[in-house]
């Protein structure tokens, strides 16, 4: 790829979205009666200068050029960056503040060091969490790259065993217990709440576990 083309290389695509004539609404005899009775209704008796609602286009840039160029410059001074980006685009047009608006799109500058973690400054994001970024190192003011940091699965909870829709164990201030829940309109209500199955349910009885039944649940959750 030309550096020198890069301003015309990410908006030389032909714009997105479509443009239909205002004359008229297409369509059947029975659907142009219905606008008809629909217009006169509202007092607007003018069926056939209805606007379209998804008429305009929109700017369909070609961004992969801009984002290649941003990573080969990996490693390099920010401040030498943009100065040759300068030169290459011309600022002071609609165009070039339409792509330099696009750098910044790609380009985290206003960070912070969180022991050591790269942050975004204003919401205390750690760049990376949701994909690689590119950022201005804020001592060395090099262009940087974060990498996506990897998501750890979520802890499953050690004080909850589910062994079907209307069983299960539960750990309730250092003491496990054996629930066994009800559908609303069977048994008498003794405790209702929004169980972990997504249903609502009744608790029909609680006993407290004995050791055989809490040797099985500590078996169950060595196991998840």
């Amino acid at each position: 790829m030309s550096e020198h083309r890069l301003d015309r290389i990410v908006i030389e695509r032909p714009r997105g979205g479509w443009r239909a004539s205002l004359k008229k609404v297409p369509g059947n005899r029975r659907h142009l009666k219905e606008i008809t009775e629909a217009a006169c209704t509202d007092g607007i008796f003018n069926p056939y200068l209805l606007k379209l609602k998804r008429k305009s286009k929109y700017f369909s840039d070609c961004l992969g050029p801009l984002s290649r160029w941003l990573r080969s410059k990996i490693g390099q001074d920010w401040d030498d960056i943009y100065h040759e980006l300068c030169q290459i685009l011309d600022i002071t047009t609609l165009s070039g503040k339409h792509i330099l608006s696009h750098v910044w799109g790609y380009v985290e500058r206003d960070v912070v060091l969180v022991d050591g973690i790269v942050c975004d400054r204003r919401y205390g994001r750690q760049l990376g969490s949701r994909r690689e970024e590119l950022y201005v190192h804020p001592e060395t003011r090099i262009l940087c790259l974060a990498n996506k940091v990897r998501k750890l699965p979520p802890k499953k909870p050690d004080d909850f065993l589910k062994i079907d829709d209307y069983h299960h164990y539960q750990k309730l201030d250092g003491i496990w217990y054996l629930f066994e829940l009800a559908d609303r309109e069977e048994l008498e209500v003794i405790h209702q709440y929004y169980s972990r199955v997504k249903t609502w349910k009744y608790t029909a009885s609680k006993r407290q576990c004995n050791k055989k039944q809490i040797k099985f649940i500590m078996e169950q959750l060595s196991k998840s």
